[in-house]
């Protein structure tokens, strides 16, 4: 398993939008149709890696907690299912069910292109007007490590949009498996 980091998308940037479709309901989602007022959390990530993987109940439940709080959040899954078929969006249905989000499968890999998503998980945070306050990791936590799994980074992140007089949060490039390009 080796690491790859994200290229951290320039802070301040716009949301970028998208229609995907989400497997588990067959129907095309849109960034107008999942951000909140208060803001939006992009996460691109898949079935298979083992760093997604390591982090699914916490992400699930940081999810469940923000979305009470008017902060969106959907997860894009980019990978070559044809290299990965466990990525596949029948497979992805599966997986789907276990989040209180859209899992969203971006076939053209142009989504995670725009912005420049590396690996899984990677993370965006947006404020309600669609400016990107955070990109990066979850938190410090990696699998087969004693680190436990907060969600640190992320709750700062979201932490801020929702109060902006605490501070910015620090930036930590994502770790995790890389998107699986198409050749």
């Amino acid at each position: 398993m080796a690491a790859q980091s994200s290229l951290l998308l320039k802070i301040g940037s716009k949301a970028i939008d998208f229609n995907l479709v989400e497997p588990l309901t067959a129907q095309f989602r849109s960034l107008q149709d999942i951000v909140k007022p208060k803001g939006l959390v992009l996460v691109f990530l898949c079935n298979h890696c083992p760093y997604v993987k390591h982090i699914n109940s916490c992400l699930s439940k940081i999810a469940t907690e923000y979305l009470d709080k008017n902060i969106g959040f959907v997860a894009i899954n980019s990978n070559d299912v044809s290299q990965y078929p466990d990525d596949s969006p029948s497979e992805m249905a599966k997986v789907a069910k276990s989040y209180p989000f859209p899992y969203l499968y971006d076939e053209s890999q142009d989504i995670a292109r725009q912005y420049r998503a590396e690996c899984t998980p990677d993370f965006f945070v947006f404020s309600g007007q669609l400016d990107l306050v955070y990109t990066g990791r979850f938190d410090a936590s990696r699998p087969n490590t004693d680190t436990e799994v907060t969600g640190c980074d992320l709750r700062s992140a979201l932490d801020y949009i929702l109060d902006q007089n605490s501070p910015l949060p620090p930036q930590y490039p994502s770790i995790g498996c890389s998107i699986k390009w198409k050749r």
